[in-house]
């Protein structure tokens, strides 16, 4: 049996976003930008799951819990032309959290915990923001959560999540996937031991 597909669509933008402030677990709104970002995913989404012979009202639809994820596939449901609140919530899907430096910007970072901040720019795939989790620790509950997946599916989540399924599923290494920026208003389709971006 062939592994699933998934269908990876990270959420809108937030005013956190825009402001280069960290999130993590943080429940952070969708802005008008982030709102547009749904829609355009949806559309990009339909044409796929169209390409690939899925039916919209028979895939699996599943989101991180937080808010702006949880907006995100909704409107993009909607776009779809089915039932926004049609799909399941997985907390595995949630951002990395960045405990004591969530709302904080690079700079503050720095600022407030300059020895865990040196050794994270040495190490940023194994190495936890203070009060936080590593993206090493996101690896394997992102693997733990494809594992559990029984067909192709859609997701709804997070830059950082995106990042750790990315090595999770050998597609990428931390190394590489560390400093990748993850789009917004764009599907990531993982597929066959690759990802490719649909923009």
């Amino acid at each position: 049996m062939p592994s699933p597909k998934v269908y990876f669509v990270r959420h809108g933008q937030t005013e956190w976003n825009a402001a280069g402030r960290f999130q993590g677990t943080q429940d952070i709104p969708l802005n008008e930008t982030g709102k547009a970002h749904a829609l355009r995913s949806g559309e990009l989404l339909a044409g796929i799951l169209r390409s690939d012979g899925h039916d919209p009202a028979k895939i699996p639809f599943v989101s991180s819990p937080l808010g702006r994820t949880r907006h995100t596939m909704e409107l993009l449901r909607g776009v779809l032309g089915v039932p926004p609140h049609g799909y399941e919530l997985d907390d595995r899907l949630r951002e990395i959290g960045y405990g004591h430096w969530e709302g904080s910007t690079l700079a503050q970072m720095e600022v407030s915990h300059p020895d865990v901040f040196a050794q994270r720019q040495r190490d940023k795939w194994g190495v936890p923001p203070p009060g936080g989790e590593s993206y090493a620790s996101v690896a394997i509950r992102m693997r733990d959560w494809y594992d559990s997946l029984l067909q192709d599916t859609v997701a709804v989540s997070h830059g950082g999540s995106c990042r750790a399924l990315m090595v999770a599923l050998d597609v990428d290494t931390p190394a590489s996937v560390i400093e990748l920026y993850i789009e917004q208003g764009v599907v990531y389709v993982f597929a066959d031991g690759k990802v490719e971006k649909h923009s």
